[in-house]
């Protein structure tokens, strides 16, 4: 009977940063949200989760970000997977570390945090960009001779899906600003655009982590069929 072989550790590493990438993108939305109810005793949205900042789930929201990004840059896949996850690592501690100017309280702000805020919104804006070309043009490269199966279709599909989603979320946030001030503060779209993109990105490296759609092990070669059968 054949021993099965362990995986290099490289790869296992690379697997569970991806995975470490994915759980953290995943639940930051849902944590943020439903602490910051936890907290105050009520639901309510904020203007959007870098708002958090704001909150009593300040901590939280920086150490996911920081998480995120130290993930990033310590990836190793392709070179040119290496720079683009380094220069997103980047981006995703710029975003914990300059806070967002919206849901600041009102007239506490000076014009020192409207220049801090608005390098969080370029940060954010590169960054989400940054895991949209993952998703759309590194993840489906798999760079083996193998034909493709049925689970590695399905997992391209999910990663052209998600990275048409956090574009068009990237649109979305966008062409909201043009709202009045009173649809946006009850409707929330910056909000709903950061929570579906963020949610897009942690599904999208989910899947590259294998927690979802793995490949089955190939079938034994013939002769390793033919050395594991018992001799009569």
């Amino acid at each position: 009977m054949s021993t099965p072989v362990k995986p290099p550790q490289d790869a296992v590493t690379l697997r569970r940063l991806r995975l470490g990438i994915g759980t953290v993108g995943i639940a930051l939305p849902i944590v943020l949200t439903v602490g910051n109810a936890m907290l105050t005793g009520r639901f309510v949205l904020l203007d959007s989760i870098s708002a958090s900042y704001h909150t009593g789930m300040r901590d939280v929201f920086v150490g996911g970000m920081c998480a995120i990004g130290v993930f990033l840059v310590c990836y190793r896949y392709r070179k040119v997977d290496d720079v683009l996850s380094s220069i997103a690592g980047v981006l995703a501690i710029a975003v914990a570390l300059f806070p967002a100017a919206t849901g600041a309280p009102r007239g506490t702000l000076t014009p020192t945090d409207v220049t801090i805020g608005r390098l969080h919104q370029v940060s954010a804006a590169a960054l989400f960009v940054l895991l949209a070309v993952f998703c759309i043009f590194l993840f489906p490269q798999t760079g083996s001779t193998v034909p493709a199966t049925g689970r590695t279709r399905a997992r391209n599909g999910i990663y052209y899906a998600c990275g048409g989603i956090i574009i068009g979320a990237i649109a979305l946030a966008v062409a909201s600003n043009a709202l009045p001030f009173s649809v946006r503060d009850t409707l929330k779209p910056l909000f709903w655009c950061e929570a579906v993109a963020v949610l897009a990105f942690g599904a999208a490296w989910l899947v590259k982590g294998e927690a979802m759609f793995r490949d089955s092990p190939p079938p034994p070669a013939e002769s390793e069929v033919r050395r594991a059968a018992p001799t009569l």
